[in-house]
């Protein structure tokens, strides 16, 4: 989660589960990086980075734009 990403981040994808932003649209960065890694992302969500914390479990689903906290 973070509030955007930049080119920068790229590498960091390579790691990643999934990617939630605050910030952003189908054309950001994180989208289309996130396509080409074959990730799901949620971008756009606002709050993200309000809500979501450091090690908490999430469920994310980018077909349909749904962000959800859980436990293991």
């Amino acid at each position: 989660m973070a509030r955007a990403t930049a080119p920068a981040w790229t590498p960091l994808f390579a790691s990643a589960a999934a990617v939630v932003t605050d910030t952003g649209n189908l054309a950001a960065h994180a989208s289309l990086v996130a396509r080409e890694y074959g990730i799901p992302a949620v971008v756009g969500t606002g709050n993200a980075t309000r809500v979501l914390h450091t090690g908490q479990w999430v469920t994310v689903d980018g077909s349909k734009g749904i962000v959800e906290t859980g436990t293991v």
